[in-house]
């Protein structure tokens, strides 16, 4: 599987990019399969791992009805191979309005059936695929197009899945990847993070390079940035452990009203992923995908951004100058340079040290964990919705989502690029961390 990169809509030959298409399609499926083979019983695929997403067994379905529905609505097929399970696992991935949670109203198929489901689909697009008109460069208007778009879904669906499966209860998965094998265990090992100058300069925003492109990555803004001073590292477990013996989660003064709310709520002392009791950190654990691990101090904590705001203002009093989480322009100018030769797209099935990949003046500008940024979601100036997935970018635009830039170890195809565009809410869990900016 060495084809998990956007594929190129230019080119000269029709015919090889059909080929460059078949191959990405085939692998991005390949790797979402393999990732399901972590779940060893019936309870892992119907059991939630947390109340605000479906079972598994949805996620499994919906990128294979993905395809058939899109291609539908853009009228370039109308073969059907299940209407009633194409329905069931249609939508489902942000708790929208719409969202019908109440398990009681689902009839989930059996994994073999679902198993059998998702083969009759990969057969419909590999049949489309094989037969479609190709003219270079592909366009939006293309059924090319609407290929390449249930690629990366399901790109973002093997990384959404990937998160739920880590909050599955430990019974309910196997261990099928390794680790990154690199990692310091003793906490006062990990290298001490510092502050990098970044100089003034005027950011343009908006999708320039020649891959498949969300509605959201089209359009223009620019903005004249201000010198600033941007953490070198993402945050590691070591440096966030500084907030959390602080007994961070236990002081309001840290919290915004949303974050406060939250932590009554969840009743916790410390990030959702580490085990153990606080009373002995030094033999805290961390989850990872299927087991439970010696807390490795050297990789990125994986926080919401709720809790990443709370540990910039905990620096803010500590350090005495104001903290806050990189924006979405400042990720840009930091990116501009930086090449993606990183802990991306399944270089490792795991997080790294937050020192092991230097890209320019930064470590992890791409790749490792996605960082949480300051800005909320929003449209660039000319942006348009696209037909065919008319909800994808535009609920969204709602102050309650805020960007994410970079990718993380399992971001592949357009989730690892510069012109990439994604947000989550801010209470919800993806594998995010934190670079923080540092003002006078």
């Amino acid at each position: 599987m060495n084809n998990l990169r956007s594929v190129l809509l230019t080119g000269e030959n029709p015919e090889k990019k059909r080929a460059e298409i078949l191959e990405s399609f085939n692998d991005g499926w390949a790797i979402y399969e393999r990732i399901y083979e972590q779940l060893p019983t019936d309870d892992s695929w119907y059991k939630k791992p947390i109340p605000i997403r479906h079972p598994l067994i949805f996620y499994y379905g919906h990128t294979a009805a993905f395809f058939v529905n899109k291609l539908n609505i853009s009228k370039f097929s109308d073969k059907r191979i299940d209407p009633k399970t194409e329905r069931m696992v249609a939508i489902g991935v942000d708790e929208m309005s719409w969202d019908d949670l109440n398990e009681a109203h689902y009839d989930w198929p059996t994994v073999a059936k679902m198993h059998e489901f998702r083969q009759l689909c990969k057969a419909l697009v590999l049949e489309f695929i094989s037969t479609m008109p190709i003219k270079l460069p592909i366009t939006q208007e293309d059924p090319a197009w609407i290929i390449l778009m249930g690629i990366e879904h399901q790109h973002i669906h093997l990384e959404t899945s990937s998160v739920l499966i880590r909050q599955q209860k430990l019974e309910l998965v196997k261990k099928v990847f390794d680790d990154c094998p690199n990692k310091r265990t003793e906490f006062q090992d990990v290298p001490k993070n510092k502050l990098i100058k970044v100089a003034a300069q005027d950011v343009h925003l908006g999708k320039k390079d020649a891959t498949y492109g969300w509605d959201n990555e089209y359009g223009t803004e620019s903005v004249a940035l201000k010198e600033f001073h941007a953490s070198e590292m993402k945050v590691s477990n070591a440096e966030y452990l500084e907030f959390v013996l602080a007994y961070g989660y236990s002081q309001e003064k840290y919290w915004t009203e949303e974050g406060w709310k939250w932590v009554q709520w969840v009743k916790t002392d410390k990030p959702t992923f580490w085990v153990g009791d606080l009373q002995d950190f030094p033999n805290m654990k961390l989850r990872t995908a299927a087991e439970e691990v010696e807390m490795p101090w050297d990789w990125p904590v994986e926080v919401n951004y709720l809790e990443a705001k709370a540990f910039c203002n905990y620096k803010s009093e500590t350090d005495g100058k104001k903290t806050r989480l990189i924006t979405e322009p400042e990720w840009q100018a930091i990116a501009k340079d930086a090449k993606p030769d990183t802990n991306i797209c399944l270089k490792y099935f795991s997080t790294c040290p937050v020192d092991q990949f230097k890209q320019g003046d930064f470590y992890d500008v791409y790749g490792n964990v996605w960082q949480w940024t300051e800005t909320f979601f929003h449209p660039l100036e000319g942006f348009k919705v696209h037909p065919a997935y008319h909800d994808f970018s535009t609920p969204c635009f709602d102050e309650k989502h805020n960007i994410m830039t970079g990718g993380s170890w399992v971001s592949c195809g357009n989730e690892a690029i510069q012109s990439a565009r994604y947000a989550f809410r801010r209470h919800f869990f993806q594998f995010c961390g934190i670079r923080y900016v540092q003002e006078e």
